[in-house]
């Protein structure tokens, strides 16, 4: 499980680096690099970072407890 949790680690970074290059010089680097708008390498890359968001939403507690990170209790 801890390498699913860091290939959606990754993935995640990947989509904020591109959402941030997107934002600042208007450049889409996924569609860039995967052969433009609607190339299905794009389209699998997007799809692949959202399918991370969301196992990063769901799993969260249990992917901080694999790794060992320390939960704050109120």
């Amino acid at each position: 499980m801890k390498t699913l949790d860091t290939l959606a680690a990754v993935l995640l970074v990947i989509g904020g680096v591109n959402w941030g290059i997107y934002g600042l010089m208007n450049l889409d680097l996924v569609q860039s690099l995967a052969g433009g708008e609607g190339a299905p390498l794009a389209t699998t890359v997007y799809s692949l970072v959202g399918l991370a968001a969301l196992y990063q939403m769901l799993f969260l507690r249990g992917i901080w407890e694999r790794w060992g990170v320390a939960i704050a209790k109120n």
